[in-house]
This record gives C-alpha cells, structure tokens and sequence, in this order.
C-alpha cells in the first residue's frame, strides 16, 4: 500500500526527518547533479516556497515529489512541481501515479487553477506517464545556462 507523507510544513520546516533522510538517495536518482550537502541544498529551496512528500511503502521510500504553490501571469495560481520522482525498482507500480493525484488533490482542494511541471525532452517515459495522466503540453519552456 502506498502512503503519502507530508516531509515538510508550510513554512517549509521539515516535519518527518527520517522520511527526508530516506528520500535523499531515491531524489538524486532524478537530480544527480544535486550538491553533496543535500540537507543545507535542501534548506534553501524550502526557503525559497518549495514543500516535499514522500510516497512510502512500509518503511521505504518509493518516490518523491517537491513543490510549490505560486501565482504567475500566465496561469494564475497554480501548484508546480519541481521534482517528481519513482524509485527506479518501483517504476509502474503506481508511484508516480499516487503522487500526482495526491498533488492534484491538493492544488484542487486549495482553488488553484491549475497544475504543472517541466520535464526534460530527453525523458519520453516520463513524457507518456504524464500524457496518460491527463496533462499536456501547454508552452515550450527555454533557459540559458549562467554558471
């Protein structure tokens, strides 16, 4: 059975430290490039408005998710995420699945407009995860590295 476990408060304090100690390793399998001090890193980006959960199954960690809930021009208020991550060993499982709706559920339960995310054009499994779950394309998203 899949569980999820809100890691964070909405201050962005982390509320279940052993929850967030797990999530590290199955969170790099997505961010490899993360620093090595996961925690401090971590720490920033809850300060900056992001939140975590967890799926759990028993006493492991299967996926996790970073978010946020912000307003912008485009599409109102809306949750983002910024991170949604199965653990490779239990990828179609319903993971990814549970934790998607679980935030579906919570941006609707907030009366926000709308749902997204940016996935990386290299991921087409991720691409047709999404497309099955309802979502679709809705702009192009460009960057410039700086450093």
């Amino acid at each position: 059975m899949i569980r999820i476990v809100e890691v964070t408060n909405a201050s962005g304090a982390v509320v279940a430290a052993d929850w967030f100690a797990k999530a590290e390793a199955v969170h790099r399998q997505l961010r490899t490039g993360l620093p090595r001090d996961y925690a401090a890193t971590m720490k920033r980006v809850f300060k900056g408005g992001a939140r975590m959960c967890v799926a759990v199954e028993g006493t492991v960690v299967a996926g996790v998710a970073v978010y946020r809930v912000y307003e912008n021009t485009f599409q109102g208020r809306q949750l983002y995420v910024d991170d949604l991550v199965t653990d490779e060993k239990r990828r179609s499982t319903g993971v990814g699945r549970a934790l998607l709706a679980y935030l579906e559920n919570k941006a609707r339960a907030a009366d926000l407009d709308n749902l997204a995310l940016d996935s990386g054009t290299q991921r087409q499994q991720a691409h047709k995860f999404y497309f099955r779950e309802g979502m679709v394309v809705t702009s192009f998203h460009f960057g410039k590295r700086l450093k």
